[in-house]
């Protein structure tokens, strides 16, 4: 690999007034050296990484980056702007600006380039060097770190920045790089057997810290306050510091052995820390990622103090699965939100299944297969009822355990393993008493409860060994099973029937607007929590042996409403490509597949990109879909499979149309929309983000 930086991508008289005009004034650098082979295709990535969180960090620095499919290797552009230029830095214009450009998948050579500058940006002796300067060659070299000139030899052999940057993009270093906190071994007086430390350390060795760096883009900030903390370290006598850098490659855990004989924890962190209870029970210092940049000496004494004092803080509690996922101080609201989102997930594909293998019963048997004999009693190895009868006789055993396993699971939520016994069991009732999906929902959050209430009882140690196996599965079926079968279960029951009721009597303008209604939940979050409550609404309609007709349009219009955002978007792409980045066209290539299959996150990828344009658009097409949908009477008894089950759709061209209305809309909605807005250099507002974005698992549609 050639040189990362050469005296051509060096602008040491940068005379750009704005960070898109610095930005294209050093990739046409990169233009011209072969690096970037598509200009506006690279600047619209960097924009897009732009737009995610200013690039400017304190002291005059403006590091703009991306991965782009138009970078053909590593490499880096620096420019020197006398004015200085915004880049979204709280102290002001950036002077030192580097722009960092890695092929599209090159992850690991992006991170570990802008890690290893940003650690050499910490060395003040470094960007004093960048100031002075005054040849493009011995800038390139200073930041290469095989500086040759005796003027610039000093300056790169300065502690911090003596890693070599070609070396961390992959070519032949100018000499070994300087160990990271990453890759670090523990220091030699760290022992390899943890010892207990129940206050100061002893005199006879060095106060031991073990630190955390994260920032919300794990790049930058991260490594520039490892730097910052361990420069600090070494600069104060009887300390030695360890620190475990969270960024966006992921993090290798600290030795357990290093964290148990560590005698103070310095978190500096602007994103939660991962894995956090590792380091519970010990003296801590918990403050923001810039705090341990700006001022490491002082986190240093404030955990030695609270060392001396003996503060510590509390011990790790394992916490329920939503607790786990979440943070700290979160309200009921989301917690309850978490809960029902985990029964939601568990659910869903014995959704999938059991409404899959229902329809092919039916597509097979013919409607009439519900009345079939149970297969054990008669079975045909050469009728095709025969199969079809057992094809719907197993999807109705899978959609028999929808309700138990979102009650279960609701419980699980909320109080871990133990509530899985009364919330299957409840939710069990739920489903025997007429109850449905209410009961369902109102089981798991009783069973959660009841469990988490137990678990707080003071029990003596001599039964705590029988608690979860015995005593708190019996107790809490118990209180569960008495409180869904004799107190709330019937008015519950009452409630389903009425609403089952009430859907079965929507006709004309009301199941128009319900479909209107269902169409924009399917198409507001394209897969978050609101599309998932018209989608279990929906498959909830049709989990029965025999359901109505009026379930059965309202499942039609849901999948035909989610269907719509990536089609339109794929659509549009193809109508107006040049409103389109590159990446976001070859995203809507794999978004005619996604649409056609029901996978509403396909649209993810544009919406992240541009919401305010994409997600009206998409509302509109869906609301339009779900309407027309309703109005066609269209109907469908499988819960997934989007264009590929339509043949078990009621209706199927008036379907289908529905959806390419929809579909059209969207797609002139979010043309017109985008054509309206004023052109920015390097289409910054159009910018898509990694396509990664496609490969979240699609649930619910």
């Amino acid at each position: 690999m050639s040189e990362m930086i050469t005296a051509d991508l060096v602008d040491l008289d940068l005379s750009a007034e704005t960070k898109e005009a610095a930005a294209r004034a050093l990739a046409e650098r990169m233009v011209a050296k072969g690096r970037v082979t598509d200009l506006d295709g690279f600047l619209a990535d960097v924009a897009a990484r732009e737009a995610q969180m200013p690039t400017g960090l304190d002291g005059g620095i403006g590091i703009p980056h991306c991965r782009s499919e138009h970078v053909t290797e590593p490499t880096l552009a620096f420019g020197r702007s006398a004015a200085g230029i915004d880049f979204g830095a709280a102290d002001g214009p950036a002077d030192l600006i580097f722009l960092i450009a890695a092929p599209a998948g090159a992850d690991d050579a992006h991170l570990t380039i802008l890690s290893s500058l940003a650690r050499q940006l910490m060395n003040a002796e470094f960007t004093d060097a960048l100031r002075a300067v005054d040849d493009a060659g011995r800038a390139a070299a200073l930041i290469r770190g095989d500086a040759t000139d005796e003027s610039t030899e000093d300056s790169a052999a300065a502690p911090g920045g003596t890693a070599s940057l070609d070396a961390a993009a992959g070519s032949t270093p100018a000499r070994e790089p300087a160990p990271t906190a990453d890759t670090a071994p523990a220091p030699e007086a760290t022992p390899a057997v943890p010892e207990t430390q129940d206050g100061p350390a002893p005199a006879d060795r060095p106060f031991r810290i073990v630190a955390v760096t994260s920032c919300p883009t794990g790049i930058a900030h991260t490594y520039m306050a490892a730097e910052s903390l361990e420069n600090a370290g070494r600069d104060t006598d009887g300390v030695e510091i360890v620190v475990e850098t969270q960024g966006s490659a992921g993090f290798t855990r600290l030795d357990p052995a290093v964290i148990a004989a560590a005698d103070g924890v310095i978190f500096a962190h602007d994103v939660p820390v991962r894995e956090k209870d590792r380091f519970a029970g010990k003296p801590t210092v918990d403050t923001g990622v810039k705090a341990a940049i700006n001022r490491p000496a002082e986190l240093i004494a404030e955990v030695r103090g609270k060392a001396e004092r003996g503060e510590v803080t509390a011990a790790a509690r394992p916490g329920t699965p939503v607790e786990r996922a979440g943070e700290p101080g979160e309200g009921y609201g989301t917690k309850l939100r978490k809960w029902l989102m985990t029964g939601v997930s568990y659910m869903v594909p014995f959704v999938a299944a059991g409404g899959l293998l229902i329809a092919l019963g039916f597509a097979i048997g013919g409607y009439q297969i519900n009345e079939a004999k149970s297969v054990t009693e008669h079975f045909d190895w050469g009728q095709v009822d025969s199969w079809g009868a057992l094809l719907f006789q197993i999807g109705a055993a899978a959609f028999g355990f929808l309700v138990p396993v979102l009650a279960g699971y609701i419980a699980y939520g909320m109080a871990d393993r133990p509530g899985l016994v009364p919330g299957f069991v409840g939710g069990a009732i739920s489903v025997t008493i007429g109850a449905g999906f209410l009961g369902g929902l109102v089981a798991g959050l009783i069973a959660g409860g009841v469990v988490l209430a137990i678990q707080r009882i003071e029990i003596p140690p001599v039964l705590r060994g029988i608690m979860p196996v015995v005593v708190i599965p019996l107790v809490s079926t118990a209180v569960v099973g008495f409180l869904m079968f004799v107190v709330i279960g019937k008015p519950i029951s009452e409630a389903q029937k009425g609403l089952t009721d009430w859907l079965n009597g929507l006709s004309g303008t009301n199941a128009i607007l319900l479909g209107v209604l269902l169409g924009l939940m399917m198409c507001f979050d394209l897969g978050g929590p609101v599309n998932k409550v018209a989608y279990t609404f929906a498959t909830a309609g049709i989990s029965v042996a025999a359901p109505s007709d009026s379930a059965m349009k309202i499942m039609a219009a849901v999948m035909a409403a989610g269907m719509v955002p990536p089609l339109g978007m794929a659509l549009a792409t193809t109508l107006r490509k040049k409103l389109f980045t590159t990446t976001e066209r070859e995203n809507g290539k794999a978004a005619w597949v996604l649409g056609a299959s029901f996978i509403s996150e396909g649209a993810i990828p544009f919406a992240a990109a541009d919401p305010l344009r994409v997600i009206p658009a998409s509302m509109a097409g869906g609301a339009v879909t779900g309407a027309l949908a309703m109005a066609f009477g269209s109907t469908l008894r499988a819960p997934h499979g989007g264009i590929w089950v339509t043949f078990l759709i009621g209706k199927p061209f008036l379907y289908l149309l529905a959806i390419a209305i929809g579909t059209a809309v969207t797609a002139g909605l979010v043309i017109v929309l985008k054509g309206m807005r004023k052109t920015q250099p390097g289409r910054a507002a159009e910018a898509a983000p990694a396509v990664e974005a496609q490969t979240k698992e699609p649930v619910a549609a």
